[in-house]
């Protein structure tokens, strides 16, 4: 499948099967993570792979939208490791992270795993419950499994807006 295909065919899985993901399968999909470039190439990321039923209870703590999955991938970033803009208002944390999750996804989906990325749940009390480090900023939980039979992408999943709409020639 080319990088265009991958693209388009992965969508936010909503309800997965009961079906562990294979250890080999989830380091590939690690791998694709680590292979994630991040500003300055400072790999302030840090991913905590929450599979047992006591870091799954957690999860379910944080947030009702882990739809089954047997896999929640946390991605934080250490807030001392990251790059600072010019002008100090702002730093390279939080697009490192997404870069790195939009990795994990995209790695996953090729190798025929589904995720979700999840925003809904609070990085603070996510932090408190997962007992991160004081330097760690939660930024995106990733539900990781297989799609159980009846999956399917959300009714708005093939919209977009047109490029005219989202981009600016200048």
């Amino acid at each position: 499948m080319d990088f265009f295909e991958l693209a388009k065919a992965r969508y936010s899985c909503k309800k997965f099967a009961d079906k562990p993901v294979e250890k080999d399968k989830l380091e590939q999909i690690l791998e694709a993570g680590r292979l994630a470039p991040t500003a300055k190439n400072s790999q302030p990321q840090h991913i905590y792979v929450l599979s047992s039923k006591e870091s799954l209870a957690l999860v379910d703590q944080i947030t009702p939208c882990r739809y089954g999955a047997p896999v929640v991938l946390a991605v934080a970033h250490d807030k001392n490791s990251v790059f600072e803009y010019p002008g100090g208002a702002y730093n390279s944390g939080a697009e490192d992270a997404a870069i790195v999750a939009t990795h994990l996804v995209l790695g996953a989906k090729a190798i025929g795993v589904d995720t979700c990325w999840l925003n809904f749940f609070d990085p603070d009390k996510a932090k408190k419950l997962l007992e991160l480090p004081e330097n760690e900023l939660l930024t995106i939980l990733i539900d990781v499994g297989y799609p159980d039979a009846a999956a399917k992408p959300l009714p708005n999943h093939d919209s977009r807006k047109p490029l005219a709409e989202t981009v600016t020639y200048r």
